[in-house]
């Protein structure tokens, strides 16, 4: 509870005000005030404290004054300061009724506009509402600050490493094991389609190469000989030939033949030139041995195997394979932006050597076979050796023939493809598998995991965020009907003459909203029409404040904390027509008995003085605001002087004079007694006695109809006692103000006045 004010210094009304202990308010705490005393800034305190905005007191600051505000209000047995433009504690439980409640949750004059809604929404919820709102608000704000977050994450993530993909299907990317040769194989493919036509023209690769030595072939050549020609005959025969001249091979060759002839044509062994005997000469068999067929087939042999291995291995044979790999080269180097290919790795300088070394080491065997044709020999184990090594080259040309050539096939596809491809779709595809290797790029993997790491924390907070708006929506479809049916029994009661319909929660981008329409003579007003029937031109001031009340009462009744609710109420009866004041007064007593304070300001004395009349004597408090040097000051209020009427205080000066006496007083005891008993008249006659008329023609047709308005015994007396009250009055009396008065006489007659209207 609210106990008092120690300080008020510096702010609306109030310079300096310190009533201290003075002011020491109750359950219910009446404050009446003329307008401009500081009544609305008591309200306005009273908002900052329950809101906790300074900025409320501050823009209040006293004009003129050096100082800012300074408040110490005594809550619950301890000071709550306002100082430094700020308060020790706010106290929440305070629940204000003001035209700052009206102008946020119904209107600013006429206008009822977005933020109005806005503010009913949040009244409506009540405490629990509000909790699951703010919920609600938290959750949607933190969803707002992971979307930030995800944005600068996403932002972090280099673009030309997503390629075509957003961000989030960039981060939600899987490893692929094979990525580096689909890269390939699509980076080759959209080269092909670019070069589709080169491809179309050019054919794939052909077969490589190297002759090869049969060793088997010439060493047999090499193993051959004469069985009739031994070696040491074709020695002798050589020795012979050489101590000829040039051309005495041929010579002798081509003179066996003639010896030959010559036997034949004289029957002898004779020499054709000397005619001597040949018989038995060693020399002429040798010569016949060495001159014979075989013995020149075999020197054909040698030279024919000569001969073979030349032409295999010499001439244009290198020339020819050093073209092929420079073809193949080129191929290769054309076709490998399209297909996977082996390398060509061909050292064509070393083959040339090894394979002039192999065909050289092979004719010199030869040519010395050629020399002595009868000697048995074979390859030397160097020529065997440089031949091997030789051989290993057409080894390795011949699987790299093999692997180009089982290239060609690829080729074809690639051929195929190119023609059928779109070079488009083929960018994309490559552009997706390059981001996708660059996903998971060292540097780019941890962007993305900050990234799904908040994208994850941002799921589970939608997830919240939904089961909240869940619990708030179920609260919203509880509370609302229920809100609604309160308010039009709050608007009943006041006898208000239109009733609330279509109440419910809306949601927009500008935050949730209470929806409703004003339903008149049974048809729906819509609350913001621009043109037509709408609030702005179908409800008077007193309609809205009335509807403001309602709004008001039917969130306290909501509310599950009413009983430790401080009521706050400033002036209910602004604009309220006369005949909503009793029902107004009767909903606040009502609502008293179930708060834990209720403080009412009002420049109305009667409405207050109603609301203390109604109150438990031990409950009620009440204070004024009043002028004074500087400002405003609090004092105690006697209400019961400002809410007795005058025939109430007529009637207790005469009842005080009768029992105490007084000179002081007298002469107004006197004045009393008429006007006392024409209130009585008026009350008990009301319709013989009504406004206007004077007790003495009232007398006067009590005396016509006698015994039928009034006893003859009591016309009598009402005479008597109007014939001395006629002496102090101006318009019986010419010389009342001077009229003798005896103390024993006016006591007399002030009893009997007592006594007449005490009758029953």
């Amino acid at each position: 509870m609210i106990e008092g004010f120690n300080i008020l210094r510096n702010v609306g009304q109030f310079d300096s005000v310190t009533p201290g202990a003075n002011i020491n308010l109750t359950p219910l705490s009446l404050i009446y005030a003329e307008n401009g005393r500081g009544k609305t800034t008591i309200a306005a305190i009273l908002r900052s404290l329950a809101l906790d905005e300074p900025s409320l007191v501050l823009e209040r600051q006293r004009l003129g004054s050096a100082h800012p505000p300074h408040i110490v209000v005594r809550s619950g047995g301890q000071q709550v300061i306002f100082q430094n433009a700020a308060w020790s504690q706010p106290l929440p439980e305070i629940a204000i009724f003001d035209d700052a409640f009206v102008a946020a949750n119904v209107c600013s004059g006429i206008d009822l506009g977005t933020a109005h809604r806005q503010n009913l929404h949040e009244l409506i919820l009540g405490a629990q509402g509000v909790t699951l709102n703010v919920q609600l608000q938290d959750l949607v704000a933190k969803i707002d600050a992971h979307n930030t977050s995800l944005r600068e994450k996403g932002d972090a993530i280099p673009g030309n490493a997503r390629g075509p993909f957003n961000i989030s299907d960039f981060c939600e990317l899987e490893v692929d094991p094979d990525i580096e040769t689909k890269i390939e194989d699509a980076g080759r493919r959209l080269a092909a389609a670019k070069a589709s036509d080169a491809i179309r023209q050019r054919s794939g690769f052909m077969p490589l190469s190297l002759p090869n030595f049969d060793i088997d072939a010439i060493n047999a050549v090499l193993s051959l000989t004469l069985e009739d020609l031994q070696l040491d005959a074709a020695e002798r025969v050589r020795e012979h030939l050489g101590a000829l001249a040039d051309n005495g091979e041929t010579w002798v060759s081509e003179g066996m033949g003639h010896t030959a002839a010559y036997s034949e044509n004289t029957g002898t062994d004779a020499c054709p030139f000397c005619a001597q005997d040949l018989n038995g000469s060693d020399l002429i068999l040798h010569y016949q041995a060495y001159f014979s067929d075989a013995y020149r087939d075999l020197k054909a042999s040698i030279r024919q195997t000569g001969i073979g291995v030349r032409d295999t291995h010499g001439g244009d044979i290198p020339a020819a394979f050093e073209r092929s790999i420079r073809t193949a080269v080129q191929a290769h180097e054309f076709w490998k932006d399209f297909a996977e290919l082996p390398e060509i790795v061909v050292d064509t300088a070393a083959i040339s050597r090894e394979w002039t070394a192999a065909r050289e080491v092979a004719l010199q065997a030869l040519r010395d076979k050629a020399a002595s044709p009868l000697e048995v020999t074979t390859l030397s184990p160097d020529a065997v050796g440089a031949i091997q090594t030789y051989r290993r080259r057409i080894d390795e040309i011949t699987q790299l023939s093999e692997r180009l050539v089982g290239c060609n096939d690829a080729i074809d596809v690639v051929k195929e493809q190119a023609a059928a491809d779109d070079v488009s779709a083929l960018q994309s595809d490559l552009a997706k598998l390059s981001a996708r290797k660059a996903r998971f790029e060292p540097a780019v993997a941890v962007l993305c995991k900050e990234y799904i790491d908040e994208k994850t924390a941002k799921a589970t907070t939608e997830g919240q965020r939904d089961a909240a708006r869940t619990a708030l929506d179920n609260y919203r479809q509880q509370i609302f009907p229920t809100y609604e049916t309160a308010i039009n029994d709050f608007l009943t009661r006041f006898n208000a003459s239109f009733r609330l319909g279509k109440m419910k929660s809306v949601n927009n981008r500008a935050g949730s909203s209470a929806s409703y329409c004003v339903v008149i003579n049974q048809q729906e007003v819509n609350v913001t029409a621009s043109d037509g029937p709408s609030f702005r031109n179908t409800l008077s001031a007193g309609d809205r404040n009335t509807l403001a009340l309602a709004f008001f009462f039917a969130s306290l009744d909501q509310d599950p904390n009413l009983a430790q609710k401080i009521v706050v109420i400033d002036d209910p009866m602004t604009s309220l027509d006369e005949h909503r004041t009793l029902r107004t007064r009767q909903e606040m007593r009502g609502l008293y008995a179930r708060v834990a304070q209720m403080i009412v300001l009002s420049h109305s004395k009667p409405f207050l003085c109603a609301l203390w009349e109604d109150a438990s004597t031990n409950d009620r408090s009440a204070y004024r605001l009043a002028r004074a040097a500087n400002g405003s000051e609090i004092a105690e209020w006697d209400v019961r002087n400002d809410s007795i009427t005058e025939h109430d205080k007529r009637y207790e000066m005469i009842a005080g004079y009768i029992q105490s006496g007084g000179t002081a007083i007298e002469r107004k005891v006197a004045e009393a007694l008429r006007p006392t008993l024409e209130a009585f008249m008026r009350v008990a006659y009301p319709i013989e006695f009504p406004p206007g008329k004077l007790l003495g023609p009232f007398i006067g047709g009590c005396n016509q109809s006698p015994g039928t308005i009034m006893a003859q015994a009591d016309v009598t007396e009402l005479r008597s006692l109007l014939d001395y009250a006629n002496k102090f009055h101006h318009d019986t009396n010419a010389a009342w103000e001077t009229e003798a008065i005896n103390d024993a006489e006016l006591t007399d007659f002030a009893e009997r006045v007592v006594l007449f209207i005490s009758r029953r």
